[in-house]
């Protein structure tokens, strides 16, 4: 299912296993979303996609997340730490080890202080606290990614999500 031009996230069945697209233009936005919240993952993937970038893939645990992060090869993750199984802190040292050169951004419940503390001494460029919300999320990709491209702002996602 593709469509160009279309700016509705793909149906949650097919979102975990979407594969690379180089015909996008932007291969530096491909990102891979870890929460092992569905209701989480949407709301990320709704803003990252309305801001221009490219959820490639999702995963519900850290062991899913490595799976994915092999199999999609993304230019950024965003990843929870607080998930069953294996943990946001065991995958980011498994995927620091695994692909050094991919930002992982921890996001947490645990706040900026916390989330640091914990992610100290992992392949993780940074930190967002859920409580601060989406924007700084997005703020913090834009700012690893580093695009020239200029970027819609995000719309709310009760606009586009129906």
């Amino acid at each position: 299912m593709t469509g160009v031009g279309v700016n509705m996230p793909a149906p949650r069945e097919h979102a975990a296993v979407r594969a690379p697209s180089e015909e996008t233009g932007t291969p530096a936005r491909r990102i891979l979303v870890v929460d092992d919240s569905e209701a989480v993952r949407d709301v990320i993937r709704t803003f990252l996609e309305n801001t221009g970038f490219e959820v490639c893939g999702e995963a519900a645990d850290g062991l899913e997340a490595i799976q994915q992060a092999k199999k999609l090869k993304p230019n950024l993750i965003v990843l929870d730490l607080s998930m069953p199984g294996m943990n946001g802190v065991e995958a980011a040292a498994a995927l620091g080890e695994l692909m050094p050169e991919v930002p992982v951004v921890v996001l947490t419940m645990y706040g900026d202080l916390l989330g640091e503390a914990m992610a100290a001494g992992l392949a993780v460029k940074a930190v967002v606290g859920k409580a601060d919300g989406m924007m700084k999320l997005v703020e913090c990709v834009r700012r690893l990614l580093s695009t020239n491209t200029p970027m819609p702002a995000p719309q709310n996602p009760q606009d586009t999500v129906q």
